[in-house]
């Protein structure tokens, strides 16, 4: 059978409340949490455009495929991959019936030439004869001869001058520096005048072609700055020229825009960010700043004595890190953009970095 001992109780009671007397008070301040650490950004007057993105693909602002000037058969071509400069031949065609040629034309120059002297000289004697020996119309006859003459000199000329024009042309040669990137014929193979033989690219001098919607054609602009981004790099460059005709089934229209970096390669898909509306004033938040829920968007405000003040926005054009906001803020608010996820309405916050 157990038996209480009231005196014992009593004894330790007292210790407890001894101990009790010597305790600081627990206050109510005590109870609520921390301030939540957050970071923070200003809001600023500003604005943004609103971007299409589309794909595009590098070219060479010079490609040609060069073709033979004169019939004949291929003596030598450039092996693909050879860079050449301006002016290096690229092909040759066999020119040794053109040079036959040459010196059959030369040889006709030389006759023709012997034959105007002659008459001239003819004309010349018959001027010299007293009055009366040679009738006018002997004259006039040696005179038109040798007009004529004269005439058929020049036409040689003109011939032998065409066919050193051909024997030059047999050689094809770079219209501007670049890489051979294409045989279309073989060495060997007999070509006519016309005939693509080898293609050029320039690999130094590089744009962007893309294709744009024709209802973005307003807000497209010679000289605008846009954005291209390749698998691993990206630029910013400027809108060389707008093609201003769209297609009638695909209702796009063509996008030039200059690279000055020459290291994208030919061929390659980018994408360009381009204009899709006109610029508005407004406010300008991070991105990060911005809590979109099922009822609505919106921010903390950082309000007096560090307490976090929710503010419903409505959101406007964007950029991957920036957004344009309407509703309560004014330029230069400070709006929570680390550390305002679960944060409730009129939480204490403590701001880093301050």
């Amino acid at each position: 059978m157990i038996q209480h001992r009231p005196g014992k109780w009593i004894s330790a009671c007292g210790v407890v409340a001894a101990l009790a007397a010597f305790l600081p008070p627990v206050s109510a301040a005590q109870d609520q949490a921390p301030p939540a650490p957050v970071t923070v950004a200003r809001v600023t007057a500003g604005n943004l455009n609103a971007t299409t993105t589309t794909t595009g693909t590098v070219v060479s602002r010079n490609d040609a495929r060069l073709a033979a000037e004169v019939t004949g058969r291929l003596d030598w071509v450039a092996e693909p991959g050879t860079r050449v400069t301006k002016g290096a031949p690229l092909a040759r065609v066999d020119s040794r019936t053109l040079e036959l040629q040459l010196r059959e034309d030369e040889a006709q120059l030389a006759r023709l030439g012997a034959n105007v002297d002659l008459l001239n000289t003819q004309l010349a004697r018959l001027n010299a004869l007293p009055e009366g020996t040679a009738s006018r119309s002997q004259i006039d006859e040696a005179a038109a001869r040798h007009e004529m003459a004269k005439q058929e000199l020049e036409q040689a000329r003109a011939a032998r001058d065409s066919t050193r024009h051909l024997i030059a042309r047999a050689v094809i040669r770079a219209p501007f520096p670049g890489h051979v990137v294409e045989r279309m014929r073989q060495l060997g193979e007999y070509v006519a005048a016309g005939t693509e033989v080898v293609r050029l690219t320039d690999t130094a001098n590089v744009e962007v072609v893309a294709r744009a919607p024709v209802a973005d054609a307003a807000h497209l602009a010679v000289g605008q700055i846009v954005t291209v981004r390749g698998d691993s790099r990206q630029a910013e460059s400027r809108i060389r020229t707008i093609v201003p005709v769209g297609d009638e089934r695909s209702r796009l229209l063509e996008v030039r825009v200059g690279l000055a970096d020459s290291g994208w390669t030919i061929g390659s898909a980018v994408r360009v960010d381009l204009p899709a509306a006109r610029a508005a004033s407004s406010l300008v938040v991070p991105r990060d700043a911005v809590i979109v829920r099922a009822d609505g968007a919106h921010v903390f405000r950082v309000a007096k004595g560090d307490i976090a003040e929710r503010v419903a926005v409505q959101l406007g054009n964007g950029s991957s890190d920036r957004v344009e906001v309407q509703g309560g803020l004014a330029p230069g608010d400070r709006v929570i953009v680390r550390g305002q996820a679960d944060l409730p309405e009129g939480a204490a916050i403590a701001i880093e970095g301050r």
